[in-house]
């Protein structure tokens, strides 16, 4: 299984990404391939009408496009910015969006997660991702929020609360049995 990764954040220090990263350990069976993406690789304008016309769409927009398209299931962490998406991830998707013939995810799998240091843990933006990305033509398998970041959560451990952890394993099982099914079909 080919495996994307990446926080939605552009926060050089993201624990979005830190997040992610350490779910993504969880999906080493010996088959897997994986790619853990830094959206700073991927800044480009904002997207306008006017900048598309004149430029037409950035390439690195194109390689985000790719990376997609690689993958079998995406693994997600959402930063929340005013409970909403960070610029840089939004940015992406909108560029990409407007690569003719295309929904941005491609009926790709995905497993959405967010974190916050905060008590909702980035519940606003999972949601307002969790609606969206049907429309955008990804498939939501799962999805997990992990409250507090910085009293939860260990760099070389993952989370440290064990409630939580027994529930985001969980969650990581459900999708290992989705994808397991979904790539036999295919």
């Amino acid at each position: 299984m080919k495996i994307l990764i990446f926080g939605a954040s552009n926060s050089y220090d993201s624990i979005n990404k830190k997040f992610v990263t350490s779910v993504s350990k969880y999906y080493k069976e010996l088959d897997d391939e994986k790619e853990i993406l830094d959206l700073n690789d991927y800044d480009m304008p904002i997207f306008s009408k006017q900048h598309e016309e004149k430029n037409g769409i950035p390439q690195k927009a194109l390689d985000f496009a790719q990376k997609i398209d690689w993958a079998d299931l995406i693994l997600i962490s959402f930063a929340e910015n005013n409970g909403n998406y960070n610029a840089c991830y939004k940015n992406i998707i909108d560029w990409i969006s407007r690569i003719p013939g295309r929904k941005i995810y491609q009926n790709k799998a995905v497993f959405l997660l967010a974190t916050s240091p905060g008590a909702r843990g980035g519940q606003s933006v999972l949601q307002i991702a969790t609606d969206r990305m049907p429309f955008d033509g990804a498939e939501v398998l799962e999805t997990f929020s992990l409250p507090e970041f910085n009293t939860k959560f260990e760099n070389g451990k993952g989370i440290t609360d064990n409630l939580l952890r027994s529930q985001l394993e969980a969650k990581v099982r459900k999708t290992k049995r989705l994808m397991a099914a979904r790539l036999t079909q295919s």
